[in-house]
């Protein structure tokens, strides 16, 4: 199994970290959970395209998880040109309706897909690619979950979780996917020390947790439980039990040298295993028992 962080950031603009994306590799089997803005670009930076993806896992459905997903669905179909499986779809309700919003006839891209579905010049680009007449629309298979929902792949498996964020506005999401290679808990936006997390991520390999803010800053104690911190997350790492903690979402004014070394040293007096500062395009091989060793593409 192994990981490519793809965006560490948040929904503030940044050249150095993109938002929220992750791409986990087991097998022959690509997987994304979220797809904010910059992620696809990310992917791409990678060595991957849309086509070498075939299952999307959104945790909830603020815009720096999902809005690269209609780049990633309508990338795919086009080069795809219906020679690959339609696109696996999992995340909260309403992913099913804002799904079919975008790509469902009279949707947002409704003009672009019949205008490649129909023009003379666009058809030529689809047969050139190996496609067949007629053009079919953009169809992701959409599975709307909850915590507790199982989903089963080829040789991997994820379990559903609830992750504390925004509800009731939004229903929030973390995963966890368990393969023979070994386990990755992926904690979605989630704040505070939430049970259900480390029930969820307990002895886990690698557990990806949201680090938005400084422990002791937060406005309001309604803006901890909802946006993990250092100090938590140290918690929720050390009663999980899990053998690997890497920091993620993290606002710039803690991505500074001094506050980063401080904030990983604070989380050791708490969490005995390995932290790791995360980086876009950072890759973690994640292997059950063995602490991943983390490195950065060209």
């Amino acid at each position: 199994m192994k990981l490519t962080l793809l965006g560490t950031g948040t929904p503030a603009p940044s050249l150095a970290r993109q938002s929220s994306g992750y791409l986990v590799e087991v097998g022959d089997d690509l997987i994304v959970m979220d797809h904010g803005p910059g992620a696809h670009h990310r992917l791409l930076e990678a060595g991957r395209r849309a086509v070498d993806v075939g299952y999307a896992f959104f945790s909830h459905l603020h815009y720096d998880h999902c809005l690269d997903y209609p780049r990633l669905v309508l990338q795919r179909w086009d080069i795809g040109a219906d020679n690959i499986p339609d696109l696996a779809v999992f995340g909260p309700s309403p992913i099913a309706r804002m799904t079919g919003q975008l790509f469902n006839e009279g949707g947002v891209w409704d003009p672009d897909i019949r205008a490649r579905q129909t023009h003379p010049s666009s058809l030529d680009v689809f047969v050139a690619r190996g496609g067949r007449l007629p053009r079919r629309r953009p169809q992701p298979v959409v599975r709307e979950v909850k915590a507790g929902d199982t989903v089963e792949g080829r040789h991997w498996r994820v379990r559903v979780g609830h992750a504390q964020h925004v509800q009731p506005q939004l229903e929030c999401l973390a995963f966890r996917i368990d393969s023979d290679e070994g386990s990755l808990t992926y904690s979605g936006d989630c704040g505070g020390v939430c049970e259900e997390l480390v029930e969820l991520a307990s002895g886990c390999d690698v557990l990806v947790h949201m680090n938005h803010f400084f422990s002791g800053t937060e406005p309001s104690e309604a803006y901890r439980r909802a946006c993990g911190n250092h100090r938590d997350n140290a918690v929720v790492a050390r009663r999980a039990g899990v053998k690997t903690l890497v920091l993620t979402h993290l606002l710039s004014q803690i991505d500074q040298p001094g506050v980063r070394e401080r904030i990983v040293r604070e989380i050791g007096q708490e969490f005995e295993g390995n932290v790791i500062w995360g980086e876009d395009l950072m890759t973690l091989d994640v292997r059950r028992g063995a602490t991943p060793a983390a490195s950065i593409g060209d």
